[in-house]
């Protein structure tokens, strides 16, 4: 990495929440429409919460979350990498069906189409105010933003933060230019300098990463105050901890996991601002917050470091144990998500969920909890309302869960590059069992094998502006 991080001497700051003045709380009345918070972490290794059994992050209020919600051990996205595991969240549909995006960078002329039902659409049409606070990378053309999908405010960064800025973008007349940019340093845009958006312009430039968890915390709190008198809709996608790492000087050297854990602790410690807001504003019992991450961690071996004041190293990667794989990688490590969902009176408290479950169910539950039409479209998850609420003999709604076109997972049993697994005796993917059980095999097999004709057949479009950019041919000398 060029650009690891950058520490400025700015304060954490904090809203300040009047704890002490509490309204009544509002009770989980299922007859009443709840609002809906996704925190969304970017490149969370499974074990990077110590209610997940981190050794060495401190995340109590997520700890507390868990201890007053649910955790759910079995939960999935439905990509190992950023872009198709959002826009399977956002449509409940795996990446296959919405367009097949891989990752998408700022010289991408595509996005999740504008046609697609979004969870925010979804809400909005039945009158929630939404809005997108963080990462969005689902396309930063005006025709791909949040604004585009349903959302009525955006305010973030438009992909990964080791990019760049995008040629053309709409630049706001406020524009704040920091570390010696100019108007014409834009037209040359380095790695790891991102814009910062509000709406459909670039307002900050390049961002300033340290403060980002900070300041999304405090935009993601203004808008619960404003709309807490009615039905809301937040989604939280956080930029850290890809990399590189960026994290407040408050937070800076205090986990025990080097810098990769202060930005975990950073991001815990925003959740817990948010609770607190939702406490003092009395709609916490209104409210059904879901925490989990986009696809595993890095493989950085969880020992990689870099350099930081004071000359120390400092740890940089994530955790997946005990699963097997990374990022961009279909084993457990690269899929598999910690997850806590949360809502008082109505998730029982102190629960574990091992049951099958992923990302692409959100959207069919958020539907049925707030009365909202599932989208007109096909889609892919299921409503798992009966899991989230802890009723006895509740199971998962799937036969079989995919792991993009090349995995499938049915029951325990996982199949991948022909190898088949028990994971309720091998979390791990350690021992391949798949000579032992070929009737299992050839089950699985089927599965995937027709899973991939129907994504091939009713796979949709996905959005894009003019035409299709033409990669430059690289000169090759003949050895």
């Amino acid at each position: 990495m060029n650009r690891r991080h950058f520490l400025k001497t700015v304060g954490i700051g904090g809203v300040a929440l009047a704890a002490s003045i509490r309204t009544p709380s509002i009770a989980a009345d299922p007859k009443v429409k709840p609002n809906f918070i996704i925190i969304f972490i970017d490149d969370q290794g499974y074990q990077d919460l110590g209610c997940f059994g981190s050794p060495n992050i401190k995340t109590p209020n997520i700890d507390q979350m868990a201890r007053d919600g649910m955790r759910f051990t079995d939960f999935y996205s439905a990509a190992s990498v950023c872009t198709p595991s959002r826009a399977a969240l956002m449509t409940g549909c795996y990446p296959e069906r919405v367009g097949n995006l891989g990752v998408l960078f700022p010289r991408n002329n595509t996005g999740l189409n504008p046609e697609e039902t979004t969870i925010a659409k979804m809400l909005k049409g039945i009158g929630y105010a939404t809005a997108c606070v963080g990462k969005w990378h689902l396309g930063h053309l005006k025709e791909f933003l949040p604004t585009s999908h349903g959302f009525d405010s955006y305010y973030g960064i438009p992909y990964s933060n080791d990019m760049t800025i995008a040629a053309n973008m709409k630049l706001s007349k406020d524009i704040v230019l920091r570390e010696k940019q100019t108007l014409e340093t834009l037209k040359k845009p380095k790695r790891n300098l991102v814009p910062l958006m509000r709406g459909e312009e670039v307002i900050e430039y390049p961002a300033d990463q340290n403060t980002l968890t900070k300041r999304y915390t405090q935009e993601a709190i203004a808008f619960i105050k404003k709309n807490k008198g009615g039905d809301f809709f937040l989604y939280m996608p956080h930029t850290m901890p890809h990399i590189p790492l960026y994290v407040s000087p408050e937070f800076e050297g205090k986990s025990e996991a080097g810098l990769y854990g202060d930005c975990i602790e950073e991001i815990d410690w925003s959740v817990g601002e948010i609770i607190k807001t939702l406490k003092a504003e009395g709609i916490d019992k209104k409210t059904f917050i879901v925490y989990t991450s986009d696809n595993g961690p890095w493989n950085l071996s969880g020992n990689k470091t870099c350099k930081v004041k004071g000359n120390k190293n400092r740890r940089i990667g994530g955790s997946a144990l005990p699963l097997r794989g990374y990022k961009f990688q279909k084993w457990e490590g690269g899929m598999r998500e910690p997850t806590v969902m949360w809502w008082p009176g109505r998730i029982p408290s102190g629960k574990e969920c091992n049951k099958l479950a992923g990302t692409i169910d959100i959207l069919p539950t958020l539907a049925a909890l707030s009365g909202a039409k599932l989208p007109e479209k096909k889609i892919d998850g299921k409503d798992i309302t009966l899991l989230i609420e802890g009723h006895s003999g509740a199971k998962t709604p799937h036969e079989a869960y995919f792991y993009r076109t090349k995995a499938v997972r049915s029951g325990k049993w996982k199949l991948i590059d022909n190898k088949l697994f028990d994971l309720s005796a091998d979390i791990s993917e350690s021992k391949n069992l798949a000579d032992d059980n070929p009737e299992i095999v050839a089950r699985l097999k089927k599965l995937l094998e027709a899973h991939k004709a129907e994504m091939s057949k009713e796979g949709r479009p996905c959005g894009r502006v003019g035409s299709a950019p033409q990669k430059k041919k690289k000169n090759r000398k003949k050895k």
